[in-house]
């Protein structure tokens, strides 16, 4: 049996935060991270519509990027003074996925972070509150996810939720939001989204819904990417809203790989931008997994990559593959290693070790040791 969860509702498009006027509710807390949203008028004009929709508003200002255990506490204990029926998250993945995590410590003010990071053990929600992401950024997709990553700064790990009981009831990515965005932040978060795109084509649990999602997804990012960070063209830089928007869809049902499992150690450890994380390590796990995942390369390749790889060899597969991502990578400016962003030889066996315990492990196509992610970050140093 499949299972294939999404938001009730799902909006997109230019003008679709104004979709936050049609919400039915008393309260409604707009939980942000930094000065962009105010700056550029989005945080004034998602408070306006809330109010026309007849609801008391208030503001939780000032998410963190990597947002942390204390983040969340703090949120939820406002959440709980003020009692909202709508926690409406607006920005990237940060303000969305510490807004998840505050959500369930609202609705079950008992519940320890360790209660949080049971994989699929979340009790259900939705008995205070509902909750509506909108997405700033083409990256994440956590709006329209079953995840949430929160950082335990005290011993420098990031703990992947997940649940499908934090999947949002709405979803709204209007592409005026992303238009402001600078060049690096647009290059880092699209190569998230293509992270995101083929692992879900490739990982373990894909099945032919979610494989239809990602495809389209890497289409749309791979033909749209360059030209969104160096143009700045409106129409890519939509599709590119879109793009990431359905690779969402696709890897909340069936998981990652260990791109994300070793991206997320060097997000906490070396506070490396998770998209930066991401597009270091894409070709280097890819080649690795390419034993077990050519085919799947093949189709990419002749469906997405513009190139007719029907008579290729597996190991032609592979490198013109690998290539392909490493040459989109260098032309939206990502020619970093991980030495370069701070990874250190000596840490290797710390960062291997926490990569072994990550949730998104399991899902990769090819199993993987100690050894093997040891031998990954290294050759991506």
């Amino acid at each position: 049996m499949v299972r294939f969860t999404l938001p009730r509702d799902l909006y997109h498009g230019k003008g679709s935060l104004e979709a936050l006027k049609t919400l039915e509710g008393k309260k409604a807390i707009i939980c942000v991270g930094g000065g962009s949203m105010k700056r550029n008028g989005f945080l004034q004009k998602a408070e306006d519509y809330l109010k026309e929709a007849g609801m008391e508003v208030k503001l939780f200002e000032g998410i963190e990027s990597d947002p942390s255990v204390e983040t969340v506490m703090k949120g939820a204990a406002v959440m709980t003074e003020f009692e909202p029926d709508w926690i409406v998250a607006i920005g990237g993945g940060s303000p969305i996925d510490a807004a998840k995590a505050m959500w369930i410590k609202y609705e079950y003010p008992d519940t320890t972070f360790e209660d949080m990071c049971k994989v699929f053990g979340l009790p259900k929600l939705r008995k205070k509150a509902h909750f509506c992401a909108v997405s700033s950024t083409s990256g994440t997709a956590t709006e329209v996810t079953a995840f949430s990553v929160i950082t335990d700064y005290s011993t420098g790990t990031k703990y992947p939720i997940a649940d499908f009981e934090i999947t949002p009831d709405v979803a709204i990515v209007d592409p005026e939001l992303t238009h402001t965005l600078p060049k690096k932040m647009v290059a880092f978060t699209g190569m998230d989204a293509l992270t995101h795109a083929i692992e879900g084509y490739i990982t373990k649990n894909r099945n032919t819904m979610s494989q239809m999602f990602s495809m389209k997804a890497i289409q749309l990012i791979y033909d749209n990417l360059d030209k969104a960070v160096n143009e700045k063209d409106q129409e890519a830089i939509n599709n590119m809203g879109l793009g990431q928007y359905i690779a969402g869809m696709a890897f909340s049902n069936v998981g990652l790989g260990i791109v994300h499992s070793m991206a997320h150690q060097l997000g906490a450890v070396y506070d490396t931008p998770h998209g930066l994380a991401n597009a270091i390590l894409l070709p280097t796990v890819m080649k690795f997994n390419g034993e077990t995942s050519y085919e799947e390369y093949r189709e990419i390749l002749t469906s997405a990559f513009h190139t007719d790889a029907t008579k290729f060899t597996k190991e032609e597969v592979i490198k013109t593959f690998c290539e392909k991502i490493k040459d989109l990578s260098e032309r939206v400016g990502i020619t970093q290693t991980v030495g370069e962003v701070g990874g250190k030889i000596e840490d290797i066996p710390m960062l291997a070790d926490k990569a072994m315990e990550d949730p998104c492990k399991p899902g990769n196509p090819r199993e993987v040791t100690k050894e093997d992610f040891i031998k990954l970050y290294e050759e991506a140093m």
